[in-house]
């Protein structure tokens, strides 16, 4: 076969997806002889990942500029340019692509998640009217829709009525970097970082559905009734976040939080492993990466019970209702008081994150597209 997959968001390493693309790639070309890979993007790149695997570059028009250069691109230029090359199957990371028109190729589009249909108040206006849109008509072209969780899967069936046996659930990995580091190297990564001796953690985009106003009104009540450690915030601004800020002032927090802006994966590693505790409160989330990441390295996590995170974390962390500021703050009271419960849930989180590995992914991917061209 010949398998192209769309890897423009590894060039942009454009949030989950770009991470998401990235780690299957990662494994597809070691544990696949049989077949050839072409990944799919706009320009030529120098990231590594470009030397294991063929490509084909379709340009943008240059006749369009800013975001629209990349709307156009997705929903114009590559579905009309992809008909010259002969591809057996075409598998895009993203939702919303070329898919909406009928192809000459077996279509494989992944489905992270459908949080602009579920929670459009915290979208912006584009984003939830592409998806209302195009996202039913880029299901109906396509021959499989891969999703990350039974979460997921549900949502697919209720909001868009995808019959059952057109999904494919293949849940995300862990990055093989998150592990538990020793108490020395944790002392040198604080003392580079210069970060304070104990710290509260939470990692995501600073985007309304992580939930953080509520996680700074928690945090704040938490301080108020003795609660000593600083917070630690990671993640680049996305759309909304004026409203995180706003809150920061409002309860004239700003010398207890520490805002980090986007960091590497090996600081990652170093963050995860000195923080005390690790929060992700999120509104709704189709799979769940960081709280893995954190129990990965050992560090107890505290997570909502809605959507996909119940399922991805099972018994390794301890759900709150993200929605009620008072539940998240005797969570963190919970866990500096209660010794054991630290303890145990430290053990049952780097147990439950073990299951989730990248490779995995990847085998279960390469399967779908066999059988998809099989069909």
């Amino acid at each position: 076969m010949d398998i192209g997959i769309v890897s423009n968001f590894v060039d942009e390493f454009s949030g989950g997806i770009g991470v998401y693309t990235h780690q299957i790639l990662k494994y597809l070309h070691k544990m696949d002889s049989e077949n050839d890979y072409y990944l799919i993007h706009s320009s030529q790149s120098d990231l590594d990942i470009y030397d294991q695997y063929k490509e084909i570059i379709i340009p943008k028009n240059r006749l369009v500029s800013g975001w629209g250069a990349n709307m156009f691109w997705r929903y114009v230029t590559l579905p009309f340019k992809l008909k010259k090359y002969k591809l057996d199957v075409v598998h895009d990371p993203y939702e919303l692509g070329p898919f909406t028109f009928n192809l000459p190729f077996r279509k494989v589009i992944t489905v992270h998640d459908l949080s602009p249909l579920i929670l459009p108040e915290l979208f912006k206006g584009g984003d939830v009217l592409l998806h209302k849109l195009l996202l039913k008509k880029t299901i109906k072209n396509a021959d499989k829709i891969i999703t990350v969780s039974y979460n997921s899967q549900r949502d697919l069936m209720e909001y868009l009525d995808v019959p059952e046996e057109d999904i494919e659930i293949i849940y995300n990995g862990v990055d093989e970097i998150f592990h538990p580091l020793k108490e020395e190297e944790v002392e040198k990564f604080k003392t580079q970082w210069n970060l304070p001796e104990s710290f509260i953690l939470s990692v995501g985009g600073l985007h309304p559905i992580k939930n953080l106003p509520r996680l700074l009104q928690a945090y704040s009540l938490a301080r108020k009734e003795g609660l000593t450690q600083k917070l630690v915030v990671v993640g680049g601004v996305i759309d909304g976040a004026q409203e995180i800020f706003q809150t920061l002032k409002m309860l004239n927090m700003q010398k207890d939080v520490i805002f980090t802006g986007v960091v590497s994966n090996k600081d990652l590693l170093g963050l995860y492993n000195a923080a005390d505790m690790f929060l992700y409160p999120c509104l709704y989330a189709g799979f769940g990466i960081p709280p893995l990441e954190s129990m990965s390295c050992g560090t107890p996590v505290i997570t909502s019970c809605n959507s996909s995170l119940p399922e991805i974390v099972g018994d390794g962390a301890l759900l709150v209702d993200p929605y009620q500021v008072e539940n998240l703050t005797h969570a963190m009271k919970l866990l500096v008081e209660d010794e054991d419960l630290k303890n145990t849930l430290i053990k049952k989180g780097i147990k439950r994150a073990a299951m989730f590995n990248w490779k995995k992914t990847a085998y279960q991917t390469m399967k779908t597209y066999r059988e998809v061209y099989n069909y």
